[in-house]
């Protein structure tokens, strides 16, 4: 019988792709164990985050919670590669002796020899689906990142930019679609730096013009792009191609021209104003999703006040944000003094997502009425969950349905919206 092994994965959903991908690898070696299923296994992998305070905390605890599972007998082989222990390589063997073999981010392939796995090219592109929901997946376009943003540590956990090519991204594409995805979501540190480096061009567009070729594949959703130099003819593909939803994901983390500079995103609020004025008119109806830093070293009241006013012109549909996290190796920490307390970070963070509870709230209530075509992603307990192309999986929120059987999951149904709050809607199928 083959050996036992669980992966948890941590982090986001770039972390949920490289798990996939080694899982399609170990597949015929390996009977592999759901996370979160309690059972004894043979190998506990786990797949780390590092990027902010509250994950690194979340994936040293899940790290001690599986070293007491070895202790009980219930892990016989314990390893952890990702983020956290690429990121604190010299430091974690010493503190955790527990584990049997670290492992960095940047290279599965050692991972797998370390379970025995001799890497098969032929499966290289195989993705081996690790989520309940099967009607999406995300797509990796690319790994690292060249930017140099004073709070991130990315760039040094995972290096350089490195586009994946476009005929192996297609070919992924086809072989998702052949386990039932019905829409890609391409996710990169920076999905427009895609193509600088094996082109000599930005190819986004161009990738997405080719993904939407490959049968089956309906939808194609576009998250983490960086506004500096920010590739229009996106915009435009966008626009004209219906499998690409009219939806983006731009992280711009404030509009303050001094916090921008200090943050080095390489841009200033006029620029980010235009942009975002642009991607309106260019794409009717486009649904914009955005993330903010608040409480940045340096930032003031009338900093934060203009963010705020910002937000208010600007109506993003959907918006994230969290307070500063002071990161070890950064440009910030090395360079600028953690000076706003904590309290005011909270308190600005806690504002500015009750502006946006707002605007989403009327975002939500003008669609009240409408009749929108929607991906059923599960059926639970009487309720199919469905998105639109305005809403994104994880992130977002979701559209709500009566059904009472769950046979449309997994494909388009019309529904028409009968019901809204800050972040879910409700409707009803359209006979």
């Amino acid at each position: 019988m083959n050996k036992r092994l669980q992966v948890v994965t941590l982090g986001c959903s770039k972390n949920t792709v490289d798990t996939e991908h080694l899982l399609a690898q170990v597949g015929k070696s390996y009977e592999i164990v759901p996370e979160g299923v309690e059972e004894p296994v043979d190998v506990l992998l786990l797949n780390t985050c590092g990027f902010i305070g509250d994950a690194k905390e979340e994936s040293i605890q899940a790290i001690l919670e599986a070293a007491e599972r070895k202790k009980s007998g219930q892990v016989g082989s314990l390893m952890v590669f990702g983020c956290l222990s690429q990121r604190y390589a010299s430091e974690l063997p010493g503190l955790i002796p527990e584990v049997d073999a670290w492992f960095g981010a940047r290279d599965l392939m050692p991972v797998l020899r370390a379970l025995g796995v001799e890497p098969s090219a032929d499966t290289l592109k195989d993705r081996y689906l690790t989520g309940k929901v099967r009607s999406y997946a995300f797509l990796k376009i690319s790994e690292g990142c060249d930017r140099r943003c004073s709070y991130c540590a990315i760039p040094f956990i995972r290096g350089a930019h490195r586009s994946v090519p476009m005929e192996d991204l297609v070919e992924e594409a086809r072989r998702l679609a052949a386990q039932g995805v019905r829409e890609l979501v391409v996710i990169a540190q920076d999905t427009t730096y895609y193509g600088l480096d094996l082109y000599r061009r930005r190819a986004l567009a161009e990738l997405l013009r080719k993904l939407s070729e490959v049968e089956g594949i309906e939808w194609i959703r576009i998250h983490y792009s960086y506004p500096a130099d920010f590739p229009e003819d996106v915009l435009d593909e966008m626009a004209s191609n219906p499998k690409v939803c009219p939806y983006l994901d731009i992280p711009l983390q404030h509009v303050s021209d001094r916090m921008l500079d200090m943050m080095h995103r390489h841009v200033d609020g006029a620029w980010t104003r235009e942009l975002i004025r642009k991607m309106r008119e260019r794409v009717p109806g486009v649904a914009l999703r955005t993330t903010m830093i608040v409480g940045h070293p340096g930032e003031t009241e009338e900093d934060f006040e203009e963010l705020l006013d910002f937000i208010r012109e600007a109506r993003f549909e959907r918006l994230g944000a969290f307070t500063y996290s002071e990161e070890e190796g950064t440009y910030g920490a090395e360079h600028f003094k953690d000076d706003v307390p904590e309290d005011v970070k909270n308190a600005r963070l806690d504002a500015l997502m009750s502006l946006q509870k707002e605007i989403s709230l009327e975002f939500n209530r003008s669609r009240v009425g409408s009749i929108e075509r929607v991906l059923v992603d599960d059926w639970v307990d009487g309720i199919l969950v469905c998105r639109s192309r305005y809403e994104s999986p994880d992130v977002d929120g979701e559209i709500l349905v009566r059904y009472p059987s769950g046979s449309p999951v997994g494909s388009f149904v019309d529904v028409r919206i009968i019901g809204a709050d800050e972040y879910d809607l409700i409707a009803e199928i359209i006979e």
